[in-house]
């Protein structure tokens, strides 16, 4: 038999409020294995240390400059992550892959188009266009008598978001609802609090990953959820544990805008398969 090759990819270790990933471009690196690449780098304690594994390549359609792919820390998919799209944009301009403020990237979820906000050529912010949200969804939502009261909200990926006084009852809660029956490809879950200054304290269990600093389309899941359960108006402050999130929910087209910082942490090599 002959022995697996193995080969060594560059990378970069990025983060949007905390939810950091490692991204690779594969225009110029190739991962065979992305389940098995992610398991192996997200370890915090045998591999590099992760929320999961980020791929960037040219897009295969003429309607998006780009594309993403996003795979957990347990090696599944994810549909989108508003974090990694933020950190995208940043990584895609500062490395001179592109000189534009306007970016269209690829997703499982849809096209997603990204301005940049570039002060001195340092990308400062990105908002998102996380396009229209969907309050019910057949087949990621099967509402039952014994689930805790939320609200469903689709950002292209499913969330439950639970406006609760204790917030930090994410860790004991979460992976349970993450699995509930109600969620037929499982969810990610919110909890949130309106605080004094009418800031929404957000806490998030990110399915295939856990808890998680922070969470992008968990932050436009809980302002649609604030909005829709009378909360908060259409524009709201999200405060997750690695930062804060801008999130407006516009009247005129009815798709949720996200805006945030993105941050490189250090950039390496790593031998996989």
């Amino acid at each position: 038999m002959n022995a697996k090759k193995s080969h060594i990819i560059q990378f970069s270790k990025m983060h949007g409020c905390g939810n950091d990933y490692i991204y690779v471009n594969t225009m110029q690196y190739k991962v065979p294995s992305p389940s098995a690449t992610a398991i192996l780098i997200s370890d915090r304690h045998k591999g590099i240390g992760s929320d999961g594994l980020v791929l960037i390549g040219k897009s295969p359609i003429p309607e998006a400059d780009y594309s993403m792919r996003i795979f957990n820390a347990d090696g599944s998919e994810a549909m989108m992550c508003g974090n990694a799209s933020r950190c995208i944009g940043k990584y895609l301009y500062e490395r001179g892959l592109t000189q534009q403020k306007e970016i269209r990237l690829l997703t499982l979820s849809g096209i997603k188009t990204l301005w940049l906000n570039v002060v001195s050529e340092t990308v400062e912010t990105v908002t998102v266009d996380m396009l229209e949200p969907k309050l019910q969804d057949e087949q990621q939502y099967i509402p039952s008598q014994d689930l805790i009261r939320g609200t469903f909200v689709s950002m292209g990926n499913p969330h439950y978001v639970i406006f609760t006084d204790n917030v930090d009852q994410v860790g004991d809660i979460g992976p349970l609802l993450e699995h509930h029956p109600s969620f037929p490809q499982r969810c990610n879950i919110e909890f949130a609090n309106i605080n004094a200054d009418g800031f929404i304290r957000t806490r998030v269990w990110e399915r295939g990953s856990g808890i998680t600093q922070a969470c992008g389309t968990g932050a436009c899941a809980t302002a649609v959820a604030a909005f829709v359960t009378g909360k908060a108006g259409r524009k709201s402050t999200i405060v997750m544990d690695g930062g804060t999130l801008s999130i407006e929910w516009r009247e005129t087209d009815q798709h949720v805008y996200m805006t945030g910082p993105a941050s490189f942490v250090f950039e390496g090599e790593i031998e996989i398969d």
